[in-house]
């Protein structure tokens, strides 16, 4: 969708905490140039540049990163998606929450970045630039082994949740992802860091690198705003076990599933498998 094309336009909308790189000067930046990799840091998504330079996405809670020709309610406001039908919703027309538009010369798709909240971020950096947002990141999640999840945790008496989402530390850990993993690994959201022992370290470090690439597998998950480049949906939401299930019962014991507040996160657990 995007390697090997060459930037014809680029159209923002204000300037805003949603910039890192001030909107007259990421359109200057990206005018003229071809698309030659993409990367990934984390959660942070990259678009390198044929000279040297990098766009850099994260789409914090709310942001969609589609193509112009994608169809999906997810991308209409509450009100008409509550109005209007399928047929309705043929192509979403760019509104005041669309702040990135690229425009390409081979005349195909326009890339949209759109984010009701402007919690996402927007980076351009030059060629051999680093940025602090990028070297504060701990080692990547699909890398993460029990070793070094043992080691970042000694001594920590926030919960094991929160240093999961902890990006200095690990990575690319999401709130859904980490209450997952935590599940799998049979260990109590809430518990210290600090008291999770080095087998439970093991087993959780190996429950991230399968959620995450299960996740992957089946396209994310689409449970508010998510959606693919071409606006389909994930398909991970129909394989949680606890996440979103509250008073739902646990597929191994039995039990509802309960829900807490852990670090100013909604946080789901199985009161009798989690310990």
């Amino acid at each position: 969708m995007l390697v090997g094309r060459k930037i014809r336009d680029v159209r923002t909308t204000r300037a805003s905490y949603l910039f890192l790189t001030p909107p007259a000067r990421l359109r200057r930046a990206l005018r003229g140039r071809t698309v030659a990799a993409l990367a990934r840091y984390g959660k942070y998504l990259a678009a390198e540049l044929d000279d040297g330079a990098r766009l850099v996405v994260h789409l914090g809670m709310t942001g969609q990163l589609f193509a112009s020709n994608a169809t999906s309610p997810r991308l209409l406001s509450a009100a008409k998606r509550a109005s209007l039908m399928p047929e309705a919703q043929a192509r979403f027309r760019p509104d005041r929450h669309t702040h990135l538009r690229i425009v390409f010369e081979d005349g195909g798709p326009d890339l949209f970045l759109r984010d009701v909240r402007k919690f996402g971020k927007l980076l351009w950096l030059p060629p051999g630039a680093r940025h602090e947002r990028l070297d504060r990141l701990g080692v990547d999640a699909l890398a993460v082994t029990g070793e070094l999840l043992f080691e970042a945790t000694r001594g920590r008496t926030a919960a094991i949740k929160s240093a999961l989402l902890d990006q200095s530390s690990i990575a690319g850990v999401g709130n859904i992802y980490a209450d997952e993993a935590l599940f799998l690994a049979g260990v109590r959201p809430s518990r210290r860091a600090g008291r999770v022992s080095r087998r439970e370290c093991d087993a959780l470090a190996e429950a991230l690198r399968r959620v995450l690439r299960r996740s992957i597998e089946t396209g994310g998950s689409s449970i508010s705003d998510y959606v693919a480049p071409d606006g389909a949906d994930g398909a991970y939401q129909t394989e949680r076990r606890v996440y979103a299930r509250v008073g739902e019962p646990c597929g191994v014991c039995g039990s509802p599933i309960r829900r807490s507040v852990v670090g100013q996160r909604g946080t789901h657990y199985c009161p009798r498998c989690q310990t």
